[in-house]
């Protein structure tokens, strides 16, 4: 039997634990790039009676492209960022 064990801290609230012996590394991938699972801990990987550490594994699966700075539009972004203000002034 194969499942992972995700640890996940909160803070002082605490951490938890998610193990379900159903879930997939692919499922795990996935719920880290979502955002679903934050603050990690670790993640193990549990195959009959042997653990691993795949934390660095997930995470460099999950991780989201870079998008190089020349992509920025930043004249459009001062003008958003104009706008909220004018929004949000106090009349």
């Amino acid at each position: 039997m194969q499942y992972f064990v995700v640890m996940i801290d909160y803070g002082r609230r605490g951490r938890e634990a998610v193990v379900d012996p159903e879930i997939t590394r692919r499922e795990v991938v996935s719920r880290v790039a979502s955002g679903e699972y934050r603050n990690i801990c670790f993640i193990h990987e549990i195959a009959d009676s042997l653990v691993e550490d795949i934390t660095d594994e997930i995470l460099a699966e999950a991780a989201l492209p870079e998008v190089p700075p020349d992509e920025t539009d930043l004249q459009s972004i001062r003008f958003d960022h104009a706008r909220d203000l004018r929004k949000h002034e106090r009349a």
